[in-house]
């Protein structure tokens, strides 16, 4: 039994003891900028010459991270593993899928201060935004997650004489995520995790402006 879905509450950055929390996690990750993270393909990690180069947009001297770059080649690999995933991940229990979205909303609230600093120096976010931004990816976690647990069986339609009409989620494919810069977390998540917990497998091509919040969702 799940708890009723509630929108996470926002960071109040007027309390001291949040601002020296988010001060903190800044300084953390100012730590780890400049590493370079490969592509994921089919669970393997996959380095190539070419990169992507992620710039802190208030200062251009500050390397975020550098990104290894797909070719079609890549991207054709990426489609077969992603079919191929399809084939077992369609079977999957809803209410097996929809508990992963619910363990990673944990994780995510847990570091949230972390991934709203990533978001301060990727793309430049206010920190009030970078928390919202944060917080509604943990609400796309949450509510699709229960989501699919309430529709797994369906949805009662209206049948006319002689017709029985159903409503309900069927598996459907691969799905290709290609998130935009201004919500790189949220929107990134949202549009990737309501594939994920339907039984879809899923491509993702996050923003060449946000690739470093992307891959430290993808850990």
């Amino acid at each position: 039994m799940f708890t009723p879905y509630q929108h996470e509450p926002l960071t109040d950055f007027t309390v001291e003891k949040n601002q020296q929390a988010f001060q903190m996690a800044l300084e953390e990750v100012s730590n780890h900028l400049g590493k370079e993270y490969s592509l994921v393909i089919g669970g393997k990690r996959i380095t190539t010459t070419e990169k992507v180069v992620s710039i802190n947009p208030a200062n251009k001297e500050e390397i975020v991270g550098i990104v290894s770059k797909a070719d079609k080649r890549l991207a054709d690999q990426a489609m077969e593993a992603a079919l191929k995933a399809f084939e077992t991940w369609r079977k999957e229990k809803p209410e097996a899928r929809a508990h992963i979205l619910f363990r990673a909303a944990a994780i995510l609230r847990r570091r949230r201060h972390e991934f709203s600093a990533y978001l301060v120096k990727e793309v430049g976010k206010p920190w009030k935004e970078a928390d919202a931004d944060t917080a509604e990816a943990i609400d796309f976690l949450e509510y699709y997650g229960r989501q699919m647990i309430t529709l797994q069986h369906g949805v009662p339609v209206l049948s006319r004489p002689s017709e029985r009409n159903t409503f309900h989620y069927i598996p459907l494919g691969v799905g290709l995520v290609i998130s935009p810069f201004n919500f790189p977390l949220a929107i990134m998540a949202g549009t990737t995790v309501a594939a994920i917990v339907t039984g879809n497998t899923v491509i993702l091509r996050p923003s060449d402006r946000a690739p470093i919040v992307a891959a430290n969702l993808l850990k």
